[in-house]
């Protein structure tokens, strides 16, 4: 359960949401969508309420389980084994290394300790049992399966792993913390974006576990289906208000109910305003005669009245301009990538891949999770080195544009501006400033911490340096993530218009259809053909 009170979410000086009292109370049962237009606080307030961060004023209190899924997770110990990071969310991992410790000592010929390794390993095994221990790797093993991870994938450890693979297990631990050995549990979920990197059918198994989870229920999601399937309660996040609307509905009537409040509001102040405009105009006319000056004053303190009591109306969401850039000139094949190749120590995850980039060129990457694709964006980008003797190729005038999928070119600890500088050093200031202005950053906003921003944010962020680095060739991995429906519109049409050469990787149909590719590399294997409607099955079902 979480309770907050009188809670105030600030970033630096700008206030994101004040809900006073106990205006914001997650009970079993409850499943609750926390929407709202990017920027509006959602990530924010979700680290306040898993006790990760502290908010600016009141307080958040929990009582049981909280399992939390951040937007951008970091897993910890990266040799840890999948397997035991999904066991770990129940201590086993821990208990099953004790056991197999007090298994050794058990076979000592001193008595004293072999007695000793006895008592201590049955009480680990009493501990073991009750929290499942015994069914724990066919319950984990399921979980993941559902999630996409494959058997192999358990015994591998995460750094083999891609960030979409990991971003599962992470997900993975959360749920089988939540099933807590028996299939039910009170535990509180925090999710924030929980379907980035699952494909089709593991979102659909995930709807289903979440409808069916009788603790309470925290989510961010851009995915309209899964709201309406699992929310019974809705967190309306207003920018312009800096209010938390609390909507006791699942999503489907909650929008009716949304829509039916703008227009009782824009009501309400249209004839606000037509009753304040008449006693401002009858005040005039007083005013200009003596003995009716405080007459004038009083209409006038009425006028202002009117309008101060009424609630804000919604001012129309602004959007980010998202332009990709005008390509700077180069030759006929700006990037030739040769024997393209990427081990994690005995693991081979693709080898001898090669890839021409033309000037101009549209290229999709896909494969199953895991298969390399964004380690290939990662070499074509000069970000990791490929193993063995091949390499890139610079052709005449390259100039790469990277978009990375978990924000890695952006520094958490600069702020929007600094981050901005490092990434366009030798570009104009005001220039700069104005781009920024078009992607909603000025003011308070660009001395904000960048790891303070929301998923959304950070996104319109990396594509804004995109856009002022000329790229003629730009490497874009998972651009559409995270944002709302509005912003994902914005990048898309960019993708349309943009006249260089793109290589993109994306479990987005609607970014493929977009970008009207003309060939497809198919990792691991690093296979190209031409592109056909054939593979838009592939795109949409992962």
């Amino acid at each position: 359960m979480i309770v907050t009170n009188d809670l105030e979410v600030r970033v630096g000086a700008r206030t994101l949401l004040t809900a006073p009292g106990q205006h914001l109370r997650v009970q079993p049962g409850d499943r609750v969508g926390l929407v709202g237009r990017n920027g509006a606080g959602k990530t924010t307030t979700m680290r306040i309420l898993s006790g990760e961060t502290k908010p600016y004023g009141g307080e958040v209190t929990t009582s049981g389980e909280i399992g939390y899924l951040p937007q951008d997770s970091r897993e910890g110990n990266i040799e840890q084994t999948a397997r035991d990071r999904v066991l770990s969310a129940r201590g086993l991992d821990e208990i099953r290394r004790s056991m197999a410790k007090q298994q050794e000592l058990m076979e000592s010929d001193d008595d004293r300790k072999r007695d000793k390794a006895i008592a201590k390993y049955s009480r680990l095994e009493e501990r073991y049992s009750s929290l499942g221990g015994y069914e724990a790797d066919s319950e984990a093993a399921a979980i993941c399966d559902n999630l996409g991870l494959e058997q192999r994938v358990l015994d591998q450890q995460l750094k083999t792993l891609s960030g979409g693979q990991r971003r599962r297990v992470e997900l993975a631990q959360i749920l089988f913390a939540a099933t807590n050995g028996s299939g039910k549990s009170q535990t509180t979920l925090l999710l924030d974006e929980p379907t980035n990197h699952l494909d089709a059918d593991s979102i659909t198994w995930l709807r289903e576990f979440l409808s069916k989870h009788e603790g309470g229920l925290v989510m961010i999601s851009h995915d309209v289906e899964l709201l309406d399937a699992v929310c019974n309660k809705v967190w309306y996040l207003d920018a312009v208000r800096a209010e938390a609307d609390v909507y006791n509905m699942g999503f489907a009537k909650y929008k009716d109910a949304r829509a039916g409040d703008e227009a009782r509001r824009r009501r309400e102040r249209a004839n606000a305003e037509k009753k304040a405009s008449a006693l401002k105009k009858q005040a005039a006319r007083f005013g200009a005669k003596a003995n009716k000056a405080a007459a004038s004053k009083q209409m006038v303190a009425r006028a202002d009245r009117l309008l101060d009591q009424l609630d804000e109306v919604r001012i129309e969401d602004k959007v980010a301009s998202i332009k990709f850039p005008e390509p700077a000139a180069c030759g006929k094949t700006p990037m030739f990538a040769k024997g393209l190749t990427k081990m994690y120590g005995s693991l081979e995850v693709f080898a001898g891949v090669d890839l021409a980039i033309d000037k101009g060129s549209r290229v999709v990457v896909l494969g199953y999770n895991g298969a390399g694709k964004t380690t290939l964006l990662k070499l074509l980008a000069g970000v990791e080195r490929t193993d063995g003797e091949g390499g890139i190729v610079s052709g005449h005038g390259l100039k790469v544009g990277y978009f990375a999928q978990e924000h890695d070119t952006i520094d958490g600890d600069k702020s929007v501006w600094q981050n901005t500088l490092d990434a366009c050093p030798d570009a104009d200031e005001q220039d700069l400033r104005s781009l920024l202005g078009a992607f909603m950053f000025s003011g308070d906003k660009l001395e904000q911490p960048a790891g303070t921003l929301s998923g959304g944010e950070k996104t319109r962020l990396a594509l804004a340096t995109l856009v002022s680095s000329r790229a003629n060739v730009l490497l874009l991995d998972e651009p559409t993530n995270n944002l709302d429906p509005q912003s994902r519109e914005q990048v898309l049409d960019a993708l349309k218009t943009y006249t260089g050469a793109v290589v993109l990787v994306t479990h987005d149909p609607g970014a493929v259809r977009a970008l009207e590719p003309e060939r497809v590399i198919i990792m691991p294997e690093g296979d190209e053909d031409l592109w056909s409607d054939e593979y838009m099955e592939i795109v949409e079902l992962a």
